[in-house]
């Protein structure tokens, strides 16, 4: 940038330099010169004058055909960074998301994961959370075994559940079962072992709310021995978890089966609970 000292045109308002100013007034300079030359050349006769007045006209005519290239030469980059940042703004913004907790089982490969992650992306999803629970692998089964993953994940709200099921089917997914998902699904599940795990040993009264956020169901009941278990309409939607001899608790999920892997850690939550209640005192 020019280190000139700016000045602001009363007319406009616009600021102006003195070295422009400057430079209007050589190029005034030059033309008085020239034109004098040119009449001084011809003799001071008749055509003089004339010549005067063309080359005013022609200096008033290149003047205003400068204005307005400069003038348009200002508007064309603005024009240019609107376009330019409409796109981007665009873009950047996030329309309404869901939650969603799905569960599917795949079939230990490599690359697996990485089809399912692209069914994700190209729906425009995104996977916020992952948990695998391997049921073993090609070293101890030549053919290998399945596993079954989990994920919560943000998808567009108007994006269809059938939709998104087939593509994770297309993607390797086996018995997908996709369900709302909570803001608390995100917690690491061991980490929440752990976290109720000390609230039953304070306080062991505390079991059933412990186990029903273990589990994520919005209800457990106490049952006896001898008490009748309705299975329900799903396989392991129903889990009895032993607490004492004579007590325990009924955690049904229909929406979701229990896996393995959430029986034991049920069970081990009882068993602090029970350890904490039987130590005390």
């Amino acid at each position: 940038m020019s280190d000139a000292p700016k000045v602001i045109d009363a007319r406009t308002g616009h600021r102006r330099s003195w070295g422009r100013e400057l430079a209007e007034l050589a190029a005034l300079f030059l033309a008085v010169g020239l034109a004098h030359l040119l009449a001084t050349l011809l003799g001071h006769q008749d055509p003089g004058p004339v010549v005067l007045v063309g080359l005013g006209l022609a200096l008033i005519v290149g003047a205003a055909i400068h204005k307005r290239l400069a003038a348009r030469g200002r508007l064309r980059p603005r024009s240019r960074a609107r376009r330019g940042t409409a796109p981007q703004a665009v873009e950047g913004e996030a329309g309404p998301m869901a939650l969603w907790r799905i569960r599917m089982r795949v079939v230990e490969r490599p690359g697996r994961l990485a089809t399912v992650a692209g069914a994700f992306g190209r729906l425009g999803c995104n996977i916020l959370a992952l948990h695998i629970a391997p049921t073993g692998g090609s070293a101890i089964t030549p053919a290998g075994c399945d596993a079954l993953d989990e994920f919560v994940i943000e998808a567009p709200r108007e994006l269809p559940i059938g939709a998104l099921a087939g593509a994770l089917a297309a993607a390797g997914g086996h018995d997908v079962i996709i369900v709302p998902a909570r803001v608390k699904d995100l917690t690491d599940p061991g980490v929440q072992a752990l976290m109720l795990a000390q609230r039953v040993s304070d306080d062991p009264g505390r079991l059933p709310e412990a186990m029903a956020e273990l589990l994520r169901v919005s209800q457990v009941e106490w049952r006896r021995p001898g008490d009748t278990v309705d299975e329900g309409a799903g396989l392991n939607t129903t889990m009895v978890v032993s607490v004492t001899p004579d007590r325990a608790l009924l955690v049904r999920r229909p929406e979701l089966p229990f896996t393995p892997t959430e029986a034991a850690r049920a069970a081990a939550l009882a068993g602090a609970a029970t350890h904490a209640r039987y130590s005390t005192g």
